[in-house]
């Protein structure tokens, strides 16, 4: 057996083809070593997966999650802890049901897996760069860079999307999908910073807003978040909150201009920020306004908060007209932006398309189309918000890639 891919997905499907006792199992890999994305996810900490329910999980994938019931019924969250935790690696919870190692290192993931890998005896070959694919009747040969080929009967793909390329993810398992007949899902950056028409974000670039909600809108199409944090940036905006909606955004800009309006102080409704400036401005006297804001916002944004509400900041508290005062409270619910574009594809976390999960068994992983050749992970049209859901699904399909897999081999 091969899997092209040393990533969460072709790592597990190896493991778990070699736990089938797979005589051999060849593991390989492009880059100088292995699982390099991983090691990114969760800032270097590595969000293994999430202790969401499986509905939950599901919903996050939006209408491909259907496809994934199954596979996460093989092997789930639980599955997963239990693999890291029985090996000596303990994880912990924290907030909206995120996993991490208790060590807060993706290194300790991916030396565990490592170690693992040899343990188990699998073949990993890295440095391995695959130059073609040729499927006959009986076998499929994989051609490599410099490295003689290899003939297999059974051939998993695990080598991820075109997010992130310095990680090794070039996108070459949608040109060999497409190459035996597989329809490649237009593809497109997931998790990924948005672009604004406005230049005032250069100002504050690096700026990081805690506690706020996000409203996208076109028409009558809205999407808002939950509240969370974003971050300024010198092209636009990102943070949790952006990337996590950034591929709803992009279906949106493809029906036309998108706005965003955050709300800056989500505590408080409008009457109640009224109430506290027909309160406090006159109090205040002939404090000028820009200062008296240092108690409501980051004082880089004070200037371009008070330009987007039409009032100018030197002028005194106690001079605010009742109109300024109501533009004051809209900005403060609802300060604007237009979103121009999504970062390239290049930037995204994961890769949104991919292959046709129509053309996937979804109880083996095996293609329709190609028997023996199985696909897993983030190469499939498959992709969620941040969170852990992204992750526990490569290493879901991989595992059912190498058990069923290694089982249609044993059936022979």
């Amino acid at each position: 057996m091969v899997i092209i891919g040393g990533g969460p997905a072709g790592i597990m499907a190896a493991l778990r083809a070699a736990e089938l006792q797979v005589p051999s199992v060849v593991l390989v890999e492009r880059n100088a070593s292995l699982a390099r994305k991983l090691g990114l996810t969760g800032k270097g900490r590595c969000n293994v997966t999430n202790d969401a329910p499986v509905e939950e999980f599901c919903l996050r994938f939006g209408k491909n999650g259907v496809f994934l019931r199954g596979v996460f019924s093989r092997f789930f969250s639980g599955d997963l802890a239990v693999f890291f935790e029985d090996r000596g690696l303990k994880l912990k919870t924290e907030r909206q049901g995120r996993v991490f190692p208790e060590t807060d290192s993706s290194s300790s993931i991916v030396s565990l897996l490592s170690s693992e890998l040899k343990k188990m005896k699998v073949d990993v070959r890295l440095r391995h760069c695959v130059g073609k694919i040729k499927i006959e009747p009986d076998r499929k040969i994989v051609f490599f860079e410099g490295a003689e080929p290899i003939a297999t009967e059974r051939l998993i793909i695990a080598v991820g999307g075109s997010s992130f390329p310095v990680t090794g993810s070039a996108g070459d398992g949608f040109a060999w999908a497409r190459q035996i007949g597989h329809t490649v899902v237009p593809l497109r950056a997931g998790l990924v910073p948005l672009e604004t028409k406005e230049t005032f974000v250069k100002d504050v670039q690096g700026l990081a807003l805690k506690n706020v909600r996000l409203t996208f809108s076109q028409g009558r199409h809205r999407i808002e978040t939950p509240i969370g944090e974003m971050l300024f940036t010198h092209f636009g905006i990102s943070g949790p909150l952006v990337l996590d909606v950034s591929a709803a955004v992009a279906d949106l800009l493809d029906q036309g201009g998108v706005q965003v309006s955050i709300d800056l102080k989500v505590g408080l409704s409008s009457q109640e920020l009224d109430k506290k400036f027909q309160d406090e401005l006159p109090a205040a006297g002939s404090a000028k306004l820009g200062n008296y804001f240092k108690s409501l916002l980051p004082g880089r944004l004070i200037d371009i908060f008070l330009r987007a509400a039409q009032v100018d900041p030197e002028k005194k508290c106690h001079q605010i007209t009742a109109m300024e005062r109501r533009h004051l409270v809209v900005t403060l619910k609802a300060f604007r932006a237009a979103v121009k574009r999504t970062r390239p594809l290049s930037e995204g976390m994961v890769t949104c398309g991919g292959v046709s999960l129509k053309e996937i068994n979804p109880k083996t992983m095996e293609s329709r189309i190609v028997p023996g050749v199985y696909f897993c992970g983030e190469v499939l049209d498959l992709a969620a918000s941040s969170g852990g859901y992204n992750l526990q699904a490569a290493f879901s399909t991989g595992y059912v890639a190498g058990e069923s897999a290694a089982l249609s081999l044993e059936a022979k």
